[in-house]
């Protein structure tokens, strides 16, 4: 999320969300950005939000996301391509100490996610015999929840608690291109860089993050590891009786609070707890990144990998470097990135090979509310395909914020 990032650093300053934080979504939805077409669509519905967050403290997004895949292979199923939508409503309302760095506000998000054709997005990586998720959220879950949860700031807003629905992603190992909605597709590249184990989405839990002095953060959380989505208050009560639970530390260095995902240096680690239930053992696991922001936050080269034993993880280890470079004056975005990782013999059996991953995309910014963005992938030695050393994957995607 790059022009996006760059109008969402004040409120990710004072959430330490990422990308993806509700929050900080908003705030770059409704940010003027350079667009090839300039003027801004339904400026009555704008005007309307822009007065209901300054009358009533309350923000609101919608947004609806396409994604098409099609493979130079036939895959398992007998298909070379797969697609989907989702459509998401978002929101937030500051309810204690609105006009002060130390608000409170109620998050939610909410979404629907379904199919166009006979595969959706996120199987279509094992489907061609790739260990990996080619563009993760889309799915064909149907009605879901994200996020509803309440979050606090503290300390003239250097410090953040936020309890309730959350999801992990929007505060773990984050750095500027790790949002599969507007950065790269590949969950090579985003939270843990397939080394770490990922909770569902509106997993019950607490977390927290604050500054320790000018430039050194820590950010930590503890979750339900096991749940689900679409039905997130039938195991409330499990963070409480199951303890089963997945729970991070990360400690990182920023130049200042505001670059804490255009530039940083931390180290994250994880644990989860093992699940009979859900055939999954316990582990824990190290993921690191190192990012830099140049030219204005014109340029971003990334530096990140991980290491896991056990967990049920993807990959066992794995680096990635890459970088983000905008381009005419800011409105659009190109991506390059590569990866190394090694599949974990606990989850899918010893003496598989190593895979490389290699991504670009170009996020065109076509009008203020709309952008579209081509995206290649190459990957080579599949581990769980005996038939190809080598695919490639042509994908569009396509957003549409209001």
């Amino acid at each position: 999320m790059t022009v996006m990032l760059f109008h969402a650093s004040v409120a990710s300053a004072a959430n330490f969300g990422g990308p993806d934080a509700v929050e900080n979504t908003i705030e770059a939805d409704a940010a003027t950005k350079p667009a090839a077409v300039e003027e801004r669509l339904l400026d009555n519905w704008f005007e309307w939000k822009a007065g209901l967050q300054e009358d009533h403290g309350i923000s609101l997004g919608i947004d609806y996301s396409s994604v098409f895949l099609r493979s130079s292979e036939i895959g398992a199923s007998g298909d070379d391509n797969a697609s989907s939508g989702m459509v998401r409503f978002f929101g937030s309302w500051d309810i204690v100490g609105r006009g002060t760095k130390d608000t409170g506000a109620l998050i939610w998000k909410v979404e629907h996610r379904h199919k166009y054709a006979d595969i959706p997005p996120q199987a279509f990586g094992f489907d061609q015999g790739y260990i990996g998720l080619i563009e993760p959220p889309f799915s064909d879950e149907g009605g879901r929840w994200t996020n509803l949860f309440w979050r606090q700031r503290m300390n003239d807003g250097t410090a953040t608690i936020t309890a309730g629905l959350l999801d992990a992603t929007d505060y773990l190992n984050l750095y500027s291109l790790t949002s599969p909605w507007t950065g790269f597709m590949n969950f090579a590249f985003s939270t843990g860089s397939q080394t770490m184990f990922i909770p569902n989405d509106a997993t019950t839990g607490i977390a927290g993050a604050t500054m320790l002095g000018d430039n050194v953060y820590v950010i930590a959380g503890i979750v339900n590891a096991y749940t689900d989505p679409t039905k997130p208050f039938d195991t409330f009560d499990d963070f409480f009786s199951e303890r089963e639970h997945f729970t991070s530390l990360e400690l990182g260095w920023a130049p200042s609070q505001g670059q804490i995902f255009f530039e940083s240096a931390h180290l994250t680690y994880w644990h989860v707890d093992a699940s009979v239930p859900a055939g999954t053992p316990g582990g824990w696991g190290l993921a690191f990144n190192y990012t830099k922001s140049l030219k204005d936050n014109t340029f971003k080269p990334f530096l990140r990998g991980g290491y896991a034993d056990e967990g049920g993880t993807l990959l066992q280890k794995a680096v990635n470097v890459g970088f983000g470079y905008n381009t005419f004056g800011g409105r659009d975005e190109l991506g390059v990135g590569a990866q190394w990782g090694q599949p974990n013999e606990n989850s899918f059996g010893p003496n598989l090979k190593d895979q490389y991953v290699f991504e670009v995309f170009y996020r065109f910014q076509l009008a203020q509310q709309f952008a579209i963005t081509p995206d290649i992938q190459y990957l080579i030695d599949p581990a769980l395909n005996p038939n190809h050393d080598s695919l490639w994957v042509l994908g569009l995607r396509a957003r549409l914020a209001l």
